[in-house]
């Protein structure tokens, strides 16, 4: 398959800069793969498209504030970028300036510095945070690294809203952006219709914006990513099966992570990459946003509801001004 396959016209002025408000605010386009149709709705009226007994599945990771400011041992200012987690106080980074040495501390504040370990590959330097409760610092220091199509730096808007109301576990760079719609009224309007929640952890990182340069889709490559999926999903998504119910996927991390764990718990780095003629072995719905073009996300969404049908769709939110990419607005596939 070619790349250029999943090519569409987007006008610049449909790309979201700002998150709507409210969170369910967000339009919603209903594709129905059985029926080969498209429905338009809202967030909020979403528990209309789906049964009770279905269970929606979670990323519940949080987004850091992975842009850092600090100064060399010389004096020089340098920025640093947290692209990549490995744990904790140690990830991968983009490291800018001139004369960057391995071992060197760059100095951040109150006691803050990153320590430049080694280089790992390409630009990207293995990094280590120190001083005492450094995720703390970071939070005081560090500034959110809003996708580069934003156009725009962080303001107080984006503190709140480029997270999730459940995000709880500290690691990503990138949000997982499907979740974003999910208000705390939204999801209890879910829970009394009796559908049931359940989370994985994958830790985003930069590489979701990594563009992809081949000439074939299958040719091109992802980054490895930390996931996380517990007994206590596994063990919902069993009964869920069994019940006869669907397995509701929020984004394209939860569609990795639990494709890459069935049908076991997981724990550990994964680069799968899902394009057309994947064949789906846990997710039965999916919630995504609308993505760019010739991207792995939507390569995965194209593997996912069919190739010629999102297409279609996706020419048809343009006509009808959608929202796009991170703030934008999303869609269900049934």
């Amino acid at each position: 398959m070619k790349v250029e396959e999943f090519d569409y016209y987007l006008p610049k002025e449909l790309i979201a800069r700002y998150p709507a408000v409210p969170r369910h605010s967000a339009r919603l386009m209903v594709l129905r793969r059985d029926k080969g149709t498209t429905e338009h709705a809202t967030f909020w009226e979403l528990p209309h498209f789906l049964d009770e007994g279905d269970l929606l599945v979670f990323n519940d990771t949080k987004v850091i504030p992975a842009r850092i400011l600090g100064k060399k041992p010389s004096g020089g200012k340098v920025e640093i970028l947290l692209t990549e987690y490995v744990k904790p106080n140690l990830w991968k980074a983009l490291v800018g300036g001139k004369k960057i040495k391995e071992g060197m501390v760059v100095e951040v504040g109150d006691g803050f510095g990153i320590r430049i370990r080694e280089h790992v590959e390409g630009g990207k330097f293995l990094v280590e945070l120190i001083g005492k409760d450094p995720l703390a610092l970071l939070k005081k220091y560090g500034r959110v690294p809003l996708p580069p199509y934003l156009g725009r730096e962080e303001e107080s808007i984006d503190r709140e809203y480029y997270q999730s109301v459940f995000a709880s576990k500290e690691g990503a760079v990138a949000a997982p952006t499907a979740s974003l719609h999910f208000s705390k009224e939204l999801l209890k309007k879910l829970s009394e219709k009796g559908i049931d929640f359940s989370f994985i952890t994958l830790h985003v990182s930069y590489g979701t914006f990594k563009p992809v340069k081949s000439e074939r889709v299958e040719e091109h490559s992802v980054e490895a990513e930390y996931v996380s999926v517990p007994r206590e999903t596994v063990e919902k998504i069993r009964k869920v099966k069994e019940r006869g119910k669907r397995v509701v996927a929020v984004g394209t991390t939860v569609v990795r992570a639990l494709e890459s764990a069935h049908p076991r718990p997981f724990e550990g780095w994964t680069n799968l990459y899902i394009y057309p003629g994947y064949k789906f072995k846990v997710v039965d719905a999916l919630i995504t946003n609308f993505h760019l073009p010739r991207s792995s996300l939507l390569f995965l969404v194209c593997a996912f509801g069919g190739k010629e049908f999102v297409l279609r769709a996706y020419r048809e939110a343009v006509s009808l001004k959608y929202r796009f990419y991170s703030y934008g607005d999303g869609m269900l596939i049934l």
